[in-house]
């Protein structure tokens, strides 16, 4: 019998220890953060932005401007975060009142305006996460946020956040939801 009970206790205790680590290991895709980012944002001919750099940054979010003076020279100039944060106020009042071209079906390859692009591609670091979640969640906003980003950072994102759709479990299988809607594991 000392047997039989050792071997159960060790067998609730194993299983214990599975589910931990697989509770650990993150059966389900974590939270993104919203970080800060240094952006370096380019006027194209037809006078619209498109980022063409974008890192992460530990400190304050911020942004170099390339614009084309009256001449064709390229000049650059540098925005703070408190800069960034009241353009991408402005324009997400203009979202709240259906006037923003973040929000507009049409041609997005164009570019957008300044307050747009900084808003398409920082609002959750600048103006909060809830924020940055509600204009995802909006169709043309998604598009246009996601072609005025021309950085090869944002397509690294972008191609990490789609092979990461499929989860692997705590023993090598992938995460399934059967039609019944629970999930089983293969191994």
């Amino acid at each position: 019998m000392r047997n039989f009970s050792s071997i159960a206790g060790g067998v609730a205790l194993g299983s214990a220890g599975v589910i931990m680590m697989s509770v650990l290991s993150g059966c389900e895709a974590p939270q993104e953060k919203q970080q800060n980012k240094f952006l370096v944002i380019e006027q194209q001919s037809n006078g619209k932005y498109t980022v063409v750099e974008e890192m992460p940054t530990e400190g304050p979010s911020r942004a170099i401007i390339r614009e084309k003076d009256a001449n064709g020279n390229t000049t650059e100039r540098f925005m703070n975060e408190d800069e960034m944060k009241a353009l991408a106020a402005q324009e997400y009042q203009k979202v709240q009142d259906g006037t923003s071209e973040t929000v507009q079906s049409g041609d997005s390859s164009a570019g957008m305006g300044l307050a747009g692009t900084i808003l398409a591609v920082a609002a959750g670091s600048l103006l909060g996460n809830m924020i940055g979640n509600a204009l995802m969640n909006n169709k043309n906003f998604s598009q246009r946020s996601s072609s005025v980003n021309k950085s090869a950072y944002s397509r690294s994102a972008a191609s990490r956040a789609s092979s990461s759709s499929s989860k692997k479990s705590f023993f090598g299988g992938s995460s399934t939801t059967s039609s019944t809607g629970s999930r089983s594991y293969a191994g």
